[in-house]
């Protein structure tokens, strides 16, 4: 199946015999077109959840006037962890230029993300910037992401070490009305921007959470809103399953699990798109693991784990569906050169063919290596790789994971068990209104140490 942005899917390799598959996505027809409409009557509602449907159509000339602010400073550093980050690596990585922060300057600042709460990472980050020109940017909706703020105090304290205020380098982006943030930036008249309360934080990545840096480095996010507003409207227009490529996969993530194969890879064949398979293992985990159902998603980048994974993919147990991304035209290419010395002769095979084609032959080689195995596989063809594309791939798979866990029968848009190792953290941190959970955490850790071997 394809459409003029260029993106094309295909379902032939489905594995476990594809007129069983066909008969589910048939059998299927009416839960699916439930959940389709599920989702478009919960976005028209403005229910807790569904806020990323119609971030494709929101007014983003506050998020473009504040890059034009970020754009005056010499690096950036963008705090957040979770939705509040990977979104912001994914789009970084798939529309700017590889090692953009060696190419800074000329009005780009430099880009440092402080996720993980790693004081060697902290530190590090701190050590490259001091001294220049800062915005702190600081991503959380409630503002009591431990993680976030603990880091956010940090930075901001090093800022003022100089002795003046650092919040008129301050960004906050968080939730209109509530939380720790919002009453943060209404007493220091910081910038601040709006997560809409509907959207979570794992689909915000086409949110002002998202947006406002990558357009600061270059970006074009009204192409990329664009790519994923005309998704979203070949999507809503097709109500024959058969041939919509979101309901199709969802039914198709759907029958894999409950044929038991338990694990979902998505596989790109570009380092544009790495961590682009990561923000897909969040928003999957999060969204579809509950109840004792779902998929565990798994990451993996071509070539490179042809040669450390595609082994156990082929020859391993059948527990997993397959995903490949190819690109067929990529912005740079690179044409081998001929062999002149006798001793790499053998390599002449090579000369005048293209590295990229090179890696689209190792993608093919991949998906026909795993349909001979057997394997379900899933190939998804990118004519290009732009912020179009990357629009339209980021809703695809947003509407994919909803559809998906509406149809197993579970809240695609809360993370229960997120929110319980949050609470321990809180405890053991210090929060007063925690402390049960604080010693909840602890008993349960003494149950890990009862027996031990020390080296």
């Amino acid at each position: 199946m394809s459409g003029g942005l260029g993106v094309s899917f295909y379902f032939g390799a489905s594995g476990g015999g594809d007129v069983s598959l066909a008969r589910f996505v048939s059998d299927s027809s009416a839960p699916l077109l439930e959940a389709a409409d599920w989702i478009a009557a919960g976005a028209e509602a403005g229910e807790a959840g569904f806020g990323w449907y119609g971030l494709p159509d929101q007014d983003i000339d506050s998020v473009l006037m504040t890059a034009e602010w970020l754009k005056g400073y010499d690096a950036i550093i963008h705090v957040g962890i979770g939705g509040s980050s990977l979104g912001n690596l994914m789009l970084h990585q798939a529309l700017l230029p590889m090692y953009f922060n060696e190419a800074s300057g000329a009005g780009v600042p430099r880009f440092y993300l402080a996720d993980n709460p790693d004081p060697e990472k902290a530190s590090a980050i701190w050590e490259r910037v001091k001294g220049s020109r800062v915005a702190l940017v600081g991503v959380s909706k409630s503002g009591a992401t431990a993680e976030t703020m603990s880091q956010f105090l940090w930075f901001r304290s090093k800022m003022a070490e100089g002795g003046a205020s650092p919040d008129e380098n301050v960004l906050v982006i968080t939730d209109p009305e509530g939380g720790v943030f919002r009453a943060f930036a209404r007493e220091a008249r910081c910038r601040s921007l709006e997560i809409p309360p509907s959207v979570g934080g794992r689909y915000s990545g086409l949110s002002p959470s998202g947006l406002v840096t990558a357009s600061a480095l270059g970006g074009d996010v009204r192409k990329l809103l664009a790519g994923a507003k005309a998704m979203r409207g070949l999507i809503a227009a097709n109500r024959d399953v058969m041939t919509n490529p979101a309901l199709m996969l969802a039914a198709i993530h759907r029958f894999h699990e409950i044929g038991k194969r338990p694990m979902a890879v998505l596989m790109p064949y570009s380092n544009r798109l790495e961590t682009f398979a990561e923000w897909f293992a969040q928003l999957w985990g999060e969204s579809v693991g509950k109840d004792g159902l779902g998929t565990t998603p798994v990451r993996a980048l071509g070539a490179i784990d042809q040669h450390s994974q595609v082994q156990l993919y082929t020859a391993g147990p059948d527990d997993k569906l397959y995903t490949l991304i190819n690109v067929r035209d990529r912005e740079a290419e690179v044409e081998l050169p001929s062999v002149q010395e006798k001793s790499l002769s053998p390599l002449s095979y090579l000369s005048g063919h293209r590295l990229g084609e090179m890696l689209g032959y190792e993608a093919m080689s991949t998906a026909a290596a795993l349909v001979k195995a057997g394997r379900p596989v899933v190939w998804i063809d990118l004519r290009r790789l732009d912020a179009e594309t990357v629009g339209a791939l980021v809703f695809f798979y947003e509407y994919v994971t909803a559809v998906t866990g509406r149809l197993m029968g579970i809240n695609p848009f809360d993370q229960p068990g997120v929110e319980q190792g949050k609470r321990y953290t809180y405890g053991m941190m210090g929060r007063a209104e925690y402390s049960l959970d604080a010693r909840e955490a602890l008993a349960c850790f003494e149950g890990i140490k009862k027996k031990s071997v020390s080296c």
